[in-house]
């Protein structure tokens, strides 16, 4: 286990709106506020398209990560996360996770990380700011190549 006292900083509700791109928008929120790291505690979303980690076919290796993605339409999500930076690449990385319930279907549901998404009516977001640690993500060679949070105290 790693763990690390997280000082924070501000905090922020934010409102996407109906057909922007859920990764462009928070992109943008993030450059325009100078948020570098932070942690989504919760957000509830209508999206017209998401796409979801996950497949339909049996995995060779189950221990592995999957890297394909499925598509899904018309949901409403609820998810949350953690923004880490990237100091090479000046770029803040998302890992965020949803719940999502596609409405025509009787609310049926799908959990995975989410890939994209195109906002259908709104997202509400509350976004925390990390100050201190820096956070990090480290590709892990010895765990698939999976960048994982890191904190550098």
């Amino acid at each position: 286990m790693r763990a690390s006292e997280l000082s924070t900083g501000r905090t922020f509700g934010v409102h996407f709106d109906h057909g922007e791109d859920f990764d462009t928008a928070l992109a943008d929120f993030c450059r325009s506020n100078d948020v570098k790291q932070g942690y989504i505690p919760m957000f509830i979303a209508g999206m017209r398209d998401v796409d979801l980690v996950g497949t339909c076919e049996r995995l060779d290796d189950p221990e592995a990560p999957v890297w394909t993605k499925v598509n899904l339409e018309n949901v409403e999500a609820i998810g949350g996360g953690t923004l880490a930076y990237d100091p090479e690449a000046d770029a803040v990385l998302p890992h965020i996770h949803v719940s999502v319930g596609l409405k025509p279907h009787s609310a049926t549901a799908h959990t995975s990380h989410l890939l994209g998404a195109t906002i259908q009516f709104l997202t509400e977001m509350y976004l925390v700011e990390v100050t201190e640690p820096a956070m990090t993500r480290v590709r892990q060679p010895d765990l698939y190549d999976v960048p994982l949070l890191t904190f550098n105290d």
